[in-house]
């Protein structure tokens, strides 16, 4: 394993646990890239199933043409075989057992398209938005194209997951980035950030409390496209969204999960079918009200009931 260590002499799961991220560098195949590659244009052009925002388009269409409409699609593993294949990925699996613990379990994937032109993420901690109760969140960034500072690419903070803060947040108008809120407050500056530029296949993983943000793509053409998972140890209740059962939030334990590593401790409860697979929402195609938006924007049933915004 080829793993982004900058002359510290640390192992891969100090590297982490010390800077709150992790480069495994080409941990995929140029063919694997490859088949995810050509799975995003099927998913982009609605023959994978229903993803809520994906208008038809006609054959006439090229592949570039029908990609560049899209930033974001949330929970394509529900509807691509492929995409579900990937979340178990050995690469992804040998360093989640080594960073989480034994026993691993995903709750989203998404996949980001970033076309030129396209908008990044205002800083941001994946926390906020997915609340494990044991802060064992763990984003997986697995590079379809080469990631660089031109096209987009991740910026860290290293070492801002330490102090265990959800900074607040607000809304933003920036047109450098998506309709993401905007963590502020936080004693980093970003001169203090470092630019994750990764060939096609690497993989990044970051802590849930990692401050991260990136830029637009600001090449003439081409695209940065990215598939991220989110996964936590399985051993820990998730309690992401309400319960319908009238449990206390601090029994209710989100359940459309996939295990990828190790047992469910839980596994008596079953699993639900919650999320489905939707566009996420950008300032050139207008921002949901802040009620429902998020930065990992979730494309729950309840909300594809109201589709009039």
């Amino acid at each position: 394993m080829d793993a982004f260590l900058p002359a510290t002499g640390l192992d891969e799961a100090a590297f982490f646990k010390e800077n709150g991220y992790l480069v495994v560098e080409k941990a995929l195949t140029l063919a694997e890239v490859d088949e995810l590659r050509r799975e995003t244009v099927s998913i982009c052009r609605g023959e994978r199933g229903s993803v809520r925002g994906i208008v038809p388009h006609s054959p006439d269409e090229n592949d570039d043409e029908v990609m560049r409409q899209y930033l974001c699609i949330h929970f394509p593993h529900k509807i691509s075989p492929v995409m579900h294949h990937y979340l178990a990925h050995p690469a992804l699996v040998n360093v989640l057992t080594q960073v989480v613990g034994p026993n691993v379990k995903c709750m989203q994937s998404m996949l980001f398209i970033k076309a030129a032109g396209k908008p990044g993420q205002a800083w941001h901690q994946d926390e906020d938005f997915i609340p494990t109760r044991d802060r064992s969140l763990i984003g997986a960034w697995i590079a379809l194209d080469d990631a660089t500072v031109d096209n987009g690419c991740l910026w860290v903070l290293p070492g801002s997951h330490k102090p265990g803060i959800l900074w607040e947040m607000q809304q933003q108008n920036d047109p450098r980035f998506d309709c993401t809120d905007e963590s502020f407050g936080f004693p980093y500056r970003d001169e203090d950030a470092v630019p994750v530029e990764v060939p096609a296949g690497s993989i990044v993983f970051f802590n849930g409390y990692l401050l991260h943000r990136s830029l637009p793509n600001t090449r003439s053409s081409g695209y940065r496209r990215v598939l991220v998972n989110h996964y936590m140890s399985a051993e820990s209740l998730l309690p992401w969204l309400p319960s319908s059962s009238g449990k206390r939030i601090a029994l209710t334990d989100y359940r459309d999960i996939i295990l990828v590593a190790g047992t469910d401790p839980y596994a008596y409860k079953g699993v639900e079918n919650i999320a489905e697979p939707g566009v996420r929402p950008d300032k050139q195609g207008g921002c949901l009200p802040p009620e429902k938006q998020s930065a990992d924007s979730l494309s729950f049933k309840p909300l594809l009931e109201d589709d009039d915004d």
